[in-house]
């Protein structure tokens, strides 16, 4: 099926924050499991895995559309230093990631193109009720309880 250039181009660039997303939180998982915060380390790389899903669902909706993804873009990544920079650089993430879905949304409304509207909005809702409520949470947590006791409940 040929879908409309509008709609595949806002998919590819999708796919461009969400690949970003799976490389960011790779390296951050990989940095708390380093420093023994064992429970962020198999939350964050949980997290990857649901942007590697959502990537993927991206690049089979572009091939169906009649496109071809590039898995070479990449958004500039935000790694932090310590665990309240990489904690807000992710929700910083996320909270891009949501306004590109809702950009590409709204493109899809426009395309009349419902089943990538209806498939972008799962991804929305998880971005906004699963990883950026979380990583708000866990920076709540860090206000609320101070960064040594945060970080000793993470390991």
């Amino acid at each position: 099926m040929q879908g409309k250039q509008n709609v595949i181009t806002g998919l590819k660039e999708l796919l461009v924050t969400e690949l970003s997303s799976v490389d960011q939180y790779f390296v951050h998982s990989q940095m708390y499991h380093n420093w023994g915060y064992s429970k962020l380390y198999e939350r964050i790389d949980h997290e990857r895995q649901d942007e590697i899903g959502h990537s993927t669902l991206l690049i089979a909706r572009i091939l169906f559309l009649g496109g071809i993804p590039d898995v070479a873009g990449r958004d500039a990544l935000r790694i932090g230093a310590d665990v309240p920079a990489m904690l807000h650089n992710d929700l910083l993430t996320e909270y891009d990631v949501a306004t590109a879905l809702k950009r590409v949304i709204a493109i899809c409304e426009l395309e009349q193109d419902y089943v990538t509207r209806n498939m972008l909005i799962k991804l929305l809702d998880d971005t906004e009720q699963d990883h950026a409520h979380w990583l708000e949470q866990q920076l709540g947590l860090i206000e609320a309880i101070g960064l040594p006791n945060y970080l000793q409940s993470q390991q």
